[in-house]
């Protein structure tokens, strides 16, 4: 296929994969743009309000892409379960009638996966994700062939047809008649085994519903085993379960659990074979950007993938938090205890110190290096528990006086790039870099001698954390005590530890370099959202300007922006001038206080709150939101609903009590889950104002090391604005967007200080969209009543 087939001013190739029969407005241009630069393994970076169809188009430029052979593969990331049904209900709309369809299958993780941790078969003090790691070994040894080679035989598995072949099975390590005869040893039947079987997601597997152990035939120590998991190796690694599972060949978690179940086979398996066949794959973030996570899609994604980021304004502040790296007391206690038993069971005899001796070298690890690690550790708990008992001390006194929050203790001045407290106390007490830079592969070793005890253990991931410790920079990652706030009956030890639960972090101030690299890896793409203005800042920031220097290396990078494409005369959108909403102008969040400031406030609440329909006020932080829900419930006549921060649970009663019934009033932080990636469509939003600028506190120390990171990168007069207001606009934004989701609904935006307006001291109208900054009208506060009425009615 010719370029002029796949894209540019002539190209219409992509109208076969496009799912509907014309394209909204700026559709057809989004989705040649992109085509045009993923043709020379680029990156477009595009904003899009709601209506625009950014999913639909990225999915048709990406198709065409594939169907061209510029690219092999799609991956899709999105940090929204919702915008995750998104992509599979437009993939299954381009699929239908198609003589060509997409074979996609869209992610999730193990635990929403496994049969026996969704059942909470596994204990409950064992993480789902270890202990299917810990089975998996044991079956892969019960499996393994002997002397002999493998028994492969081509035979069929209760009339369903593995889909890999026996291609090069002659050299398999697994012996897949031992593997069927270990998963049928746990089927029920015998004497000694239940009956019934288990059962998860609507469907019956033929396995007991406990965890199997063994046979003396298979191992004489009769060890626990995945019955799931020997299936899938019964089937040369290969699954019964094709792409015509799923609705239109998309295949969601929905369709392959149960049918796995039913087969006998393990789920996350059979995903992972998909996997290796799909055209498009669609998960989350922590897929393409979690060091963790990544080793998934290891081979199957790479150079000739094409990606799609989805809600892209939030990759700094997700990339940050999958990147920094936390380690409790606790779990330092953990790994401590695991290395003096590794220590102890060596002073058992000498025989007992040879054989672990010969063990820890095939990592190049002695018995001396796992008592250094030891003490380390141990050495590390006590100075962090004699640190926060100091600190809480010097900072906030008496017990009385400490917060019910959580808490940061920097190591380090946040606005100076210098080694921290805990690094050069390490130094003093003799612990240099050679034993830092040994702690991962110490653990490592640690971890992989008491796996054979099958125990949990955090020795690798500690080490690993501590390793980095030493390694990385002090300019773009900050050290620091986190305390989180989590009372409890006092254990034995320091009364802080009734308050708060104490641990190092290692926090990510600059995650735009992993990220470019990430990109580097990729053959191109389309990150997009309804939020990326300034593209400019949005570039620098995540690296896609660092990707498209100069050298032989560059890559292009292509700007779109488009705005809302319904009718205007559908909504209002004002820009409410009063006092700026600052903490040093409104004070303390209290019903006393009465300045000029909260009183000018009050009343554009309460005018705002008695307007038709639903209204969904957005404070700068939850504070904030809980004095003016206490302020509406009296003022005005409608039911108030106060959102905090809580669990998902708590947060879906909300969303539901919101959408029920006559109008109401919804009082969150624009900072909250409720402001972004919840679709308020049809008559569930009339009226959404943001109260202030949602700065996060600049008094920080996490704050004050990113602010201090970004001018060292980008210079001292971008600090503040690249860190901090141009995110905290973009919330802002998100949260406006709720309202007036579609062509035929109708419904108010404001804004409510006058940072949003053009001339005011700090203002922010400059980082607002084009479109934003073209529509909203300014007005004060006295005229907000007579507008809303006028608008309604």
């Amino acid at each position: 296929m010719s370029d002029a087939d796949v894209g540019g001013e002539t190209g219409t190739a992509w109208r076969e994969r496009f799912g509907f029969d014309e394209p909204y407005d700026n559709q057809a241009d989004a989705i040649e743009a992109a085509i045009d630069v993923g043709r020379e393994n680029g990156y477009l970076a595009m904003e899009g309000a709601c209506g625009t169809g950014k999913t639909m188009a990225a999915l048709t430029a990406a198709a065409t892409l594939c169907d061209a052979g510029v690219y092999e593969n799609v991956l899709v990331v999105t940090p929204v379960k919702q915008q995750l049904r998104q992509f599979v209900d437009d993939l299954r709309t381009m699929n239908a009638g198609s003589d060509d369809p997409l074979r996609s299958v869209a992610l999730v993780g193990k635990r929403d996966l496994c049969p026996y941790g969704r059942e909470d078969v596994f204990p409950a003090e064992v993480g789902v994700h270890d202990r299917c790691e810990d089975l998996r070994e044991t079956t892969a040894g019960l499996v393994e062939a002997g002397d002999e080679g493998s028994r492969y035989d081509g035979a069929e598995i209760d009339d369903l047809t593995a889909i890999r072949t026996d291609e090069d099975l002659d050299d398999a390590w697994w012996d897949p008649v031992t593997a069927r005869d270990l998963a049928k040893s746990a089927r029920p039947g015998r004497e000694s085994i239940d009956q019934s079987t288990l059962e998860t997601a609507g469907a019956s597997s033929p396995y007991v519903p406990v965890q199997p152990s063994a046979d003396a035939e298979f191992d004489a120590d009769e060890p626990l085993f995945c019955p799931f998991e020997a299936d899938w190796y019964g089937r040369n690694r290969g699954s019964p379960i094709d792409f015509t599972a799923g609705e239109e060949r998309v295949v969601t978690s929905r369709d392959l659990l149960p049918a796995a179940v039913e087969a006998g086979t393990c789920p996350h398996r059979v995903q992972s074979v998909l996997l290796e066949t799909a055209d498009v794959i669609v998960g989350n973030y922590n897929h393409l950007f979690d060091p963790q996570s990544r080793p998934l899609l290891e081979g199957v994604v790479g150079e000739d993938t094409f990606v799609i980021v989805d809600e892209a304004h939030r990759i700094e502040e997700r990339v940050r938090d999958l990147l920094s790296e936390r380690v409790g007391r606790q779990t330092l206690r953990r790994a401590r205890n695991d290395m003096s038993d590794l220590v102890a069971r060596a002073n058992q005899s000498e025989s007992a110190k040879e054989e672990l001796a010969a063990h820890l070298a095939d990592f190049d690890v002695t018995v001396g290096d796992v008592k250094r690690a030891r003490d380390f550790y141990d050495d590390v708990a006590a100075w962090l528990t004699g640190e926060v008992t100091q600190r809480l001390d010097e900072e906030f006194g008496s017990e009385r006086d400490w917060p019910a929050r959580d808490v940061e203790l920097p190591l380090r001045d946040p606005d100076v790039a210098e080694p921290d407290d805990l690094t050069r106390w390490a130094e003093r007490e003799g612990y240099t870099g050679d034993l830092w830079r040994r702690l991962r592969t110490v653990g490592t070793a640690v971890e992989d001698v008491l796996d054979e005890e099958e125990r949990a253990t955090v020795c690798e991931a500690v080490g690993s954390a501590f390793t980095n410790w030493w390694e990385r920079d002090h300019a773009t990652h900050f050290r620091e005590i986190e305390l989180e706030h989590a009372p409890k009956e006092a254990p034995s030890g320091e009364p802080w530890e009734a308050t708060y639960t104490a641990g190092v972090v290692t926090y990510n101030c600059m995650p735009g370099e992993a990220v470019r690299d990430v990109f580097a890896a990729l053959g191109g793409g389309v990150l997009m959202s309804a939020t990326l203005e300034p593209i400019d800042v949005f570039r620098e920031v995540v690296g896609l300007d660092a990707l498209a220097g100069d050298g032989d290396e560059s890559r292009p990078v292509a700007e779109r922006s488009y705005d809302l494409p319904f009718p205007e005369e559908n909504r209002a959108s004002w820009t409410v001038a009063a006092e700026a909403f600052t903490a040093r102008n409104r004070g303390e969040p209290t019903s006393e206080n009465a300045n000029a400031t909260r009183e000018q406030y009050r009343y554009v609440l309460r005018t705002l709150a008695r307007s038709h329909g639903n209204v969904l006020v957005c404070m700068p932080n939850y504070r904030e939101a809980a004095w003016a829900g206490d302020y509406l419930a009296d003022a005005v006549d409608k039911e108030v609903l106060v959102d905090s921060s809580s669990s998902d649970e708590e947060t879906e009663r909300l969303k539901r009590a919101f959408f029920r019934g006559p109008g109401k009033v919804l009082v969150t932080s624009t900072r909250g889950t409720l402001t972004e990636g919840v679709d308020y469509d049809g008559d569930k939003l009339h009226c959404c104002a943001v109260v202030g600028v949602p700065l996060v506190n600049v008094a920080s120390p996490r704050i004050r090391a990113v602010k201090r990171a970004y001018a060292d990168a980008f210079g001292e007069a971008n600090a503040f604005e690249y860190a901090l207001t141009v995110p905290a606009v973009r919330r802002s934004r998100q949260a406006i967007g709720r309202v007036v989701r579609g062509r035929d609904e109708r419904g108010v935006r404001v804004f409510v200080d006058e940072r949003y307006t053009a001339d005011a001291p700090r203002s922010v109208h400059d980082y607002l969209g084009a479109e934003e900054r073209g529509e909203f009208v300014r007005m004060t506060p006295e005229f907000l009543g007579p507008k809303l009425d006028g608008f309604w009615q």
